[in-house]
């Protein structure tokens, strides 16, 4: 739209808005009538602004809401100004109701405006509009085109509304401005002139009722930005309004029913932890866990419990009515069913095979470890053995099971429902609940015990008790130096690959269970306490004869004496002689024995570090009575094991010191391999080292001497110290019939490295028949693994008599 000039005045005779400037005044043009007063005609007072409006109409409609509403939205009504007033200013009567408004095409409403018998001509014309007010009788002016006009004006499109007149404006820059002029003859589609309208009666034009032009609601970016911001408030409102009832609100039956919906999807299954592995001195494994594979059932899923039952019981040697028990459906604790059960543990890997192929329902297998003992029957009576859940039942297994073990993990997952067509467990749900908690490997305990050294120590024992019908025998290797186990066997032995072969008494560890009294053993504590405590003296002769009576019950030696008899003490030790130990318990005194006997390691668990240890037990002075003068100090109305007597022997090799004997040497961490010393032992002095050497010395007469007692235990090259004993075995408190013969000795006598015990309960014989030849062999196997050189000197000479 061209500019307006700001000379031009608003109001009086030149052109108003809306009038072409090429139009001259009325005057020049010779027309007086009050149409030709501001405009040139409708179509340039449609062009007058974009939108086809005056701007006096804009500021009425956006003034006023109602203003406007006659008018059609997409063609916008035309204030044409007449004399400075609006043409609606003029008021009429309609000549008739008006008739319901209608929309029309734009064409039809041409068509009934063109006048009758117009001769079509080339020139574009406006379209009327549809809104003027206007009588129908009135004389309407020719609309003209301008010279050099280039194009139609472009006709205001009802569907596309006022957006359709704003390419007018555009297009009237720098061009003049069309006028009115006579309608020219309609083009067809093919260029030819279109025929002419049937003519019209005359009407009256009425107003056609205005629909406000307002875009769809959506289409406002405001209102689609508020409706967004209400939707999202009231989400979240929701959710924690939810939220609110579930933690506030709901019963208890609500959360237990929510809690059991979760349960129902949950699966537990527990990761065993590695057990750790049992291994000698050296490293070299006596027990440890393998591969294996653990079979389960999904109660849920399995079809016929009693068919599966029958075919996995020979293969997994479980009982049929257990399987079945297993298979049956269940509860859990937590609530929900019960979706895994472990059928067996510690299966072979070709039986676990075999089972798969059957592709029975419900039954699976997994990777699972099994407890293996290479040695089967090595050490087994030490080791002990595992259940199917790989809990220790006996042995070091047993004991250190809390250290073997290690920690369960444990995985917690959600499931999907059971493809019960294919008879698998339901698949882990990707993204759901899950929870892992891993296994902590358990850790390895390194024993004392030298593989190859307790071999031939359970193969010589077992030879040995064979030969001389025992029923029970034992056998312990002491370093005399540091108090280590270097071997402890018993007889029988048994199979720990298959514990449940055998009898429970049968499994036992008898050097450290079974308690016997140590008999005439126990005569070197009884001497070397009156030697520590000054009462005799390496040179002292003792005086036996053919018995004593005390407290009414008699004691006599194995070696017959005549009355007035003098035994020097490497001839107590020698004969073993009852007579002469009483007399020097006698002096001694019941007080200080029993102190050296608790000194010696007796009366107490030595820990050495198995489960069921037993302690012994010792009369206390209070407890003696006439006879225990004669019982106690000749190892009758004691109670040991062979352990303790073994650890009391190793105090006198040690000079005089005691040591705690101990069977394990270290613990290796099952995470990072780090390896770990045992405690340090207890250790206690109980004789002085000169005491404790005098009394080796004269213990060697007991191999040495002719006539001693334990001739049998000598081993050839070394010098050795011991002492034979023979008592009763106590079961269940009572003393049996048999003999519990031993031999407890060192060697080298002159600087000793071992000390061995040997124990066995026969129907008869003593301990220098049934355990001296055993000690031989095995001192002499101790002595030759660990290349201990023989002895240097030879024994001494003793004199066993008195003149």
């Amino acid at each position: 739209m061209s500019p307006r000039a700001d000379e031009t005045p608003r109001r009086g005779r030149e052109p108003r808005r809306g009038a072409s400037r090429d139009l001259p005044p009325a005057e020049e043009s010779g027309r007086d009538d009050d149409r030709t007063r501001g405009f040139g005609g409708i179509g340039d007072a449609r062009a007058y602004t974009p939108r086809g409006r005056t701007v006096r109409e804009g500021d009425q409609r956006t003034r006023s809401p109602r203003a406007g509403r006659d008018t059609d939205p997409f063609r916008p009504a035309l204030q044409v100004l007449d004399g400075g007033r609006p043409a609606r200013a003029r008021r009429r009567e309609p000549e008739e109701p008006p008739p319901p408004p209608q929309r029309r095409g734009r064409e039809e409403r041409d068509r009934e405006r063109e006048p009758k018998g117009r001769a079509a001509r080339g020139t574009t014309r406006a379209a009327p509009p549809e809104d003027d007010e206007w009588d129908d009788d009135t004389p309407r002016r020719p609309r003209r085109t301008t010279a050099g006009a280039t194009r139609a004006r472009s006709t205001a499109n009802p569907r596309k509304g006022a957006a359709a007149t704003r390419t007018e404006s555009g297009a009237r820059t720098g061009r003049e401005r069309k006028v009115a002029a006579p309608p020219g003859p309609r083009r067809g589609t093919a260029g030819r002139p279109a025929k002419a309208a049937p003519p019209t009666r005359p009407r009256s034009r009425r107003p056609v009722p205005a629909v406000p032009a307002e875009p769809p609601k959506l289409a406002n970016s405001t209102r689609r930005l508020r409706l967004g911001t209400v939707l999202a408030l009231a989400l979240f409102a929701t959710i924690g309004v939810r939220l609110v009832v579930l933690q506030v609100v709901d019963t208890p039956a609500s959360a237990q029913s929510l809690l059991e919906q979760r349960q129902s999807r949950l699966t537990d299954v527990t990761l065993p932890a590695p057990r750790g592995s049992i291994l000698d001195r050296s490293g070299a494994v006596l027990a440890h866990s393998v591969e294996a594979r653990y079979i389960y059932a999904d109660p849920e899923l399995v079809k016929d419990a009693p068919g599966a039952a029958a075919k996995l019981s020979p293969l997994l040697g479980v009982p049929s009515s257990r399987l079945v028990e297993l298979m049956a459906k269940k509860k859990r604790p937590g609530g929900g069913a019960s979706r895994f059960e472990y059928l067996a543990r510690g299966v072979d890997i070709a039986v676990a095979d075999r089972i798969a192929l059957m592709k029975l329902p419900g039954i699976g297998s997994d990777r699972d470890e099994r407890r293996d003992v290479p040695g089967a029957d090595l050490a087994a009576n030490l080791i002990g053995f595992t259940g199917e859940d790989h809990f220790g039942l006996e042995g070091i297994e047993a004991r250190y099971d809390d250290l073997l073990r290690g920690t369960d993990g444990k995985r917690v997952f959600e499931r999907g429902n059971p493809d019960v067509k294919k008879g698998m467990l339901a698949k882990e749900i990707p993204g759901g609940y899950s929870s892992y908690r891993p296994a902590a490997p358990g850790s390895s305990i390194q024993l004392t015990i030298e593989r190859d050294l307790q071999f031939e120590v359970q193969r010589i024992l077992s030879r040995q008790m064979e030969r001389v019908s025992a029923t029970i025998g034992a056998a312990v290797v002491i370093d005399v130096r540091t108090g280590e186990v270097l071997a402890q066997a018993s007889y029988p032995a048994y199979n720990a690959a298959k514990p449940f072969d055998f009898k429970p008494t049968e499994r036992e560890d008898v050097a450290s269970s079974v308690i016997a009294d140590p008999g005439s053993t126990h005569k070197a504590f009884t001497i070397g306490a009156a030697l520590q405590e000054g009462v005799i003296t390496p040179d002292s002769t003792v005086t036996v004869g053919p018995g004593l009576v005390l407290g009414g019950k008699p004691f006599t030696d194995t070696h017959r004496f005549a009355a007035g008899t003098k035994l020097t003490i490497p001839g107590v030790l020698a004969y073993s002689s009852n007579i002469g130990t009483i007399r020097i318990a006698q002096k001694l005194g019941k007080e200080r024995l029993y102190d050296y006997q608790r000194r010696f390691g007796l009366g107490e668990t030595t820990n050495e570090g198995m489960p069921g240890e037993a302690s012994g037990r010792l009369l206390t002075p209070d407890e003696w009575s006439g006879s225990a003068w004669g019982s106690v100090p000749i190892g009758m109305s004691v109670d040991a094991t062979l352990v303790q007597m073994a650890a009391g022997y190793a105090a006198i090799a040690n000079d005089g010191t005691y040591i705690q004997p101990r069977l394990i040497k270290a613990t290796i961490s099952g995470k990072d391999g780090s390896v770990t010393p045992a405690p340090a032992p207890v250790t206690r002095e109980v004789l002085s080292p000169e005491v404790a050497s005098q009394l080796r010395t004269m213990m060697e007469s007991v191999v040495d001497s002719k006539g001693g007692t334990g001739g049998r235990a000598a081993v050839a090259g070394y010098r050795v110290s011991g002492k034979t004993g023979t008592g009763k075995m106590l079961v269940e408190g009572q003393y049996t019939k048999h003999n519990a013969g031993s031999f407890i000795g060192m060697a080298p006598a002159d600087n000793p490295r071992f000390v061995i015990g040997v124990f066995a309960d026969v129907a008869d014989g003593t301990g220098g028949d049934v355990a001296a030849p055993a000690f031989s062999e095995m001192m002499a196997s101790a002595l030759r693994h660990l290349r201990v050189p023989p002895s240097g000197t030879e024994p001494p000479t003793f004199k066993l008599k008195a003149e």
